[in-house]
């Protein structure tokens, strides 16, 4: 079992920066991509960033391409998300996610097995 907790969320004016963090505990595995995912107010869950566990290959969706970063710490099972210029419309609560599955995409929510309680990141105009 592995065991998600973020933290690092607030509230910030548009045009601000936050930074995320999740730590995943238990019994992970270098199998292993981590995700974030957000939802809106009325919205569906989607897909935001993605980093494998060696840190070495990630993915951003479009809409936070160039503003948003996802990295790995120094501590092996901690990942960061690091968001600049934020927008309105960036207003969410965002979880972690860690799983593995093969033959689905690491944007896809199925991909991942474990989540956490996530957080919530309020961008005000």
């Amino acid at each position: 079992q592995v065991q998600m907790a973020e933290s690092g969320g607030g509230l910030v004016q548009a045009g601000g920066s936050l930074r995320l963090s999740c730590a995943a505990s238990g019994r992970t595995s270098s199998r292993y991509v981590m995700g974030w995912f957000r939802q809106g107010p009325g919205k569906e869950r989607e897909f935001v960033a993605v980093i494998s566990w060696s840190g070495e290959s990630t993915s951003y969706a479009d809409s936070v391409k160039g503003r948003f970063t996802i990295s790995r710490g120094n501590a092996k099972n901690t990942f960061y998300l690091q968001m600049n210029s934020l927008k309105p419309e960036d207003t969410a609560v965002y979880y972690c996610a860690a799983g593995w599955k093969y033959g689905t995409n690491w944007f896809e929510q199925r991909t991942y097995d474990y989540w956490g309680q996530g957080t919530q990141v309020t961008v005000s105009s």
